[in-house]
């Protein structure tokens, strides 16, 4: 079996840790002009961003996780801040008690409309580098 050292790391992985970089940079941008400008964590905006895409009255949580790829309870707990702060409301689902449904407010879909340009000014700043 062939030692691994690090000057024999494969393209590969130094592609992966490039691209890895550059998804922290790119989060730690978004995170700051957001919060600072709107109020909203990265993963709060990505929420609301996907409510908005995907055009649906609501969305069961489950769905939302895979979309987001968000942990199970880092999920809940960014659902429960834009709860608390009244951008969305969650609702339990009639026929299968197990589901959680969340569903964007108007205040919610304010909030999309200020931080929106800001997310897609960061997003297009950043990538132009790429």
């Amino acid at each position: 079996m062939t030692q691994v050292t690090p000057s024999t790391a494969s393209p590969l992985v130094k592609q992966w840790r490039d691209l890895a970089r550059h998804y922290a940079q790119i989060s730690c941008r978004l995170d700051k002009a957001l919060h600072e400008r709107h109020g909203l964590g990265m993963s709060e905006f990505e929420i609301l961003d996907r409510l908005v895409e995907g055009g649906k009255d609501c969305v069961r949580m489950q769905e939302l996780g895979e979309a987001v790829h968000l942990s199970q309870s880092a999920l809940s707990r960014a659902v429960a801040r834009l709860d608390k702060e009244g951008l969305v409301d969650r609702e339990m689902c009639d026929m299968d008690r197990r589901g959680v449904f969340v569903r964007l407010t108007d205040a919610g879909w304010g909030r999309w409309q200020e931080a929106s340009p800001t997310h897609r000014e960061v997003v297009e700043e950043s990538l132009a580098d790429f």
